[in-house]
């Protein structure tokens, strides 16, 4: 079932929404055959063709470094029809007591559920 602009942009804030305050996160909303490419050359760099192996292999490697959850802040959500920009930032503190905050700019296309993301990350220093 599509969703309208505005059904899916509420989608998306209400993820963002959940993991800021802990109760949830963005990846609640993927399909189980979601595509996720995560552009540039970090370790978890690469393109993604189900929910678990995005979670177990992308998601996973980068949680257990932290020292605390991600907490994110929506900067801009953009919608036309089913493609979502999302330009957010987070803070989370790694195991070595360093910041681990980084900017991105989400791409996602959503028809009831999230289908395809393209993911571009700057980390902060």
């Amino acid at each position: 079932m599509a969703l309208s602009e505005s059904e899916n942009s509420a989608l998306v804030a209400a993820a963002f929404d959940a993991w800021a305050k802990g109760d949830g996160n963005i990846y609640d909303i993927l399909a189980d055959d979601v595509v996720w490419t995560i552009t540039g050359s970090s370790l978890v760099a690469g393109t993604y063709t189900s929910r678990q192996q995005f979670l177990d292999e992308a998601i996973q490697p980068i949680f257990v470094r932290l020292s605390e959850p991600i907490r994110p802040t929506i900067r801009r959500i953009i919608t036309e029809g089913n493609t979502i920009v999302v330009l957010w930032e987070d803070h989370a503190v790694a195991k070595d007591g360093q910041a681990y905050d980084n900017r991105h700019c989400w791409v996602m296309r959503i028809r009831g559920r999230e289908e395809e993301a393209v993911a571009y990350s700057i980390r902060r220093r």
